[in-house]
């Protein structure tokens, strides 16, 4: 699926940048014949539905064209929101300090949900500490999937 994914990135990510946005990530997943692929898009100055519509749009035109899916599939375009998706080192290191919450591909120590602070990266390492005791240094490519929890002061 990541092969999937990092093509359609490689397709989109030109598309979104025309439109003064960022691609965050996408989420592709498949259910039987149907498919969903969700796109993120940030910028500085935020998300508002009519980029999420100028986005869809044009995506919609580049993936017609290019067909890179086969079968039907849903899109969707979204901003990252509060509890935004990690997909890129450079994510970690731009949310260190963050509380986050990872799902590892593989079990360590028995688990394959963790939480804890972000406490930086070190080469292709997430450090993830817990309970401000225990850190655990996570392969990128062992996380499946890394979210930031909201901190509401």
């Amino acid at each position: 699926m990541a092969g999937k994914r990092e093509q359609l990135e490689e397709l989109l990510a030109p598309v979104v940048a025309s439109l003064g946005c960022e691609l965050w990530g996408i989420d592709y997943q498949t259910h039987g014949r149907n498919a969903l692929l969700r796109i993120y898009i940030d910028a500085d100055r935020g998300i508002a539905v009519e980029d999420c519509e100028k986005v869809s749009r044009q995506a919609s035109a580049v993936l017609d064209v290019e067909d890179p899916i086969s079968g039907r599939y849903t899109l969707e375009v979204s901003s990252p929101g509060l509890d935004r998706p990690l997909y890129r080192l450079e994510h970690y290191q731009r949310f260190v300090g963050s509380r986050i919450e990872v799902r590892l591909r593989m079990p360590l120590e028995g688990r394959r949900k963790w939480q804890g602070l972000l406490a930086g990266v070190e080469g292709e390492e997430v450090v993830l500490r817990i309970d401000d005791e225990s850190e655990y240094l996570l392969p990128i490519d062992s996380i499946e999937r890394a979210n930031i929890i909201p901190q509401f002061d």
